[in-house]
């Protein structure tokens, strides 16, 4: 079968579908749950780099196998699917059009995003430590937030809802620097007494 199928793009294929099933669920008016596979797509997208740089014996071809799929799969996860989540409120006219405008915005920045990572790893096979724009991503946590956020304050979603995917649009396309964030695990420090114990030790065997 044409593809990838190792564990490293498992965690892609999932929040994919995820995205899949909210985007179903919001056509069937059924918000919340829509918005939870959306949340579970923003999950499984934060995994997914992490577990394929685990295998270090990965071909060219599967490198940029990944590229793709990942920006594949953004797409329909926080491209598609929050546009469908907005216009499933209903409301005014503008919601289309901010929707539409949404989609076209998080497309043209994931097939930005390809072009520049692939000529990154030609000189450098690092992680990214920085962004240009918003990354399309952030979705799975705006637009939650929001509708949250909305829901107990009793704001007009309907309107707010079109208006900050068009603010969120500009900010895929608008070229500011964000450091992408990273782990840091911190070694445990060691007991002094241990280190006094092991000098000693050290000591008796060379006396």
């Amino acid at each position: 079968m044409l593809g990838i199928y190792n564990y490293t793009v498992i965690l892609t294929y999932l929040g994919m579908l995820s995205g899949f099933s909210g985007i179903l669920c919001a056509f069937e008016g059924q918000i919340g749950w829509a918005l939870n596979c959306l949340i579970l797509s923003g999950l499984c997208d934060v995994f997914d780099g992490k577990v394929a740089s685990t295998k270090k014996d990965r071909t060219r071809s599967e490198k940029r196998f990944g590229i793709q799929i990942d920006s594949l799969s953004d797409l329909i996860c926080f491209g598609v699917l929050p546009a469908v989540i907005v216009y499933a409120l209903g409301g005014r006219k503008l919601r289309v059009l901010a929707c539409a405008l949404y989609v076209l915005a998080a497309l043209i920045r994931l097939a930005w995003f390809n072009v520049d990572e692939e000529n990154r790893q030609d000189f450098d096979t690092g992680r990214r430590k920085v962004y240009l724009g918003l990354p399309v991503t952030s979705a799975a946590a705006i637009l939650p937030l929001l509708m949250g956020i909305g829901t107990l304050r009793h704001w007009p979603l309907h309107i707010m809802a079109p208006v900050t995917l068009l603010l969120v649009a500009a900010a895929f396309l608008t070229p500011f620097a964000i450091h992408k964030p990273t782990l840091n695990v911190r070694r445990k420090p060691k007991l002094r007494g241990s280190r006094r114990r092991r000098r000693r030790k050290d000591h008796d065997a060379n006396a």
